[in-house]
């Protein structure tokens, strides 16, 4: 038996804390493992909120997220926007701020579809630090980077160079990686522990 891989291990963090009736984020939409996999969590009670910039992969979600919906299982609230997930603040319902129990990011290109549209920091971080401002104390931010292909190492320092500035007051972060394989996939796990309105956190996810 083998080590979990490294979506494996994002899932895990995130399964740990998302109950049925909770309302999560997929920040990446791309092929839809993750919204179908949020939305399996969350059941019809929940709710779910995606975003991508590609038509495609709000195509491939609906076709994902489809066996669901005819068994009745889907969330009630599923919302898939063509948006870019820097938007992600204004797009969360304002009675949801900081009732999100899970944001997941999977970084990167759509797979099968134009590698060179790839995530960015420019929009990656604000959306990173957006997603900490919506997340509820105790949820969980999963995020999966990839520094193999041009352009994702470079987004990855940026946010482990994001993470590691955080006080451990506001936030708890670890890494999953193989360390073997320095350009292989990993994941960034983040547990908020203060809200943005407590006193500890000083505007820390700003």
């Amino acid at each position: 038996m083998g080590l979990l891989s490294v979506i494996g291990m994002a899932h895990g963090w995130v399964r740990q804390r998302v109950q049925p009736g909770d309302a999560v984020v997929d920040a990446t939409l791309g092929g839809g493992v993750d919204a179908r996999f949020l939305a399996e969590l969350v059941g019809p009670r929940g709710a779910l909120i995606g975003f991508d910039v590609q038509e495609e992969a709000l195509r491939r979600t609906r076709d994902r997220l489809e066996p669901l919906r005819a068994a009745g299982r889907l969330p009630a609230r599923t919302s898939l926007l063509l948006r870019s997930h820097s938007e992600l603040e204004a797009a969360v319902p304002a009675e949801l701020r900081g009732r999100i129990a899970a944001v997941l990011f999977n970084l990167g290109y759509l797979p099968g579809s134009d590698t060179s549209l790839i995530t960015m920091p420019q929009t990656t971080l604000p959306a990173l630090q957006a997603a900490l401002r919506v997340l509820r104390p105790g949820g969980i931010l999963a995020c999966v980077l990839y520094p193999g292909h041009p352009g994702g190492a470079e987004e990855a320092d940026e946010v482990m160079g994001w993470a590691s500035g955080l006080p451990a007051e506001a936030a708890q972060a670890a890494v999953y990686r193989m360390v073997q394989k320095p350009s292989a996939p990993y994941a960034l796990g983040i547990e908020k522990k203060a809200s943005p309105a407590d006193p500890a956190d000083s505007g820390s996810f700003h």
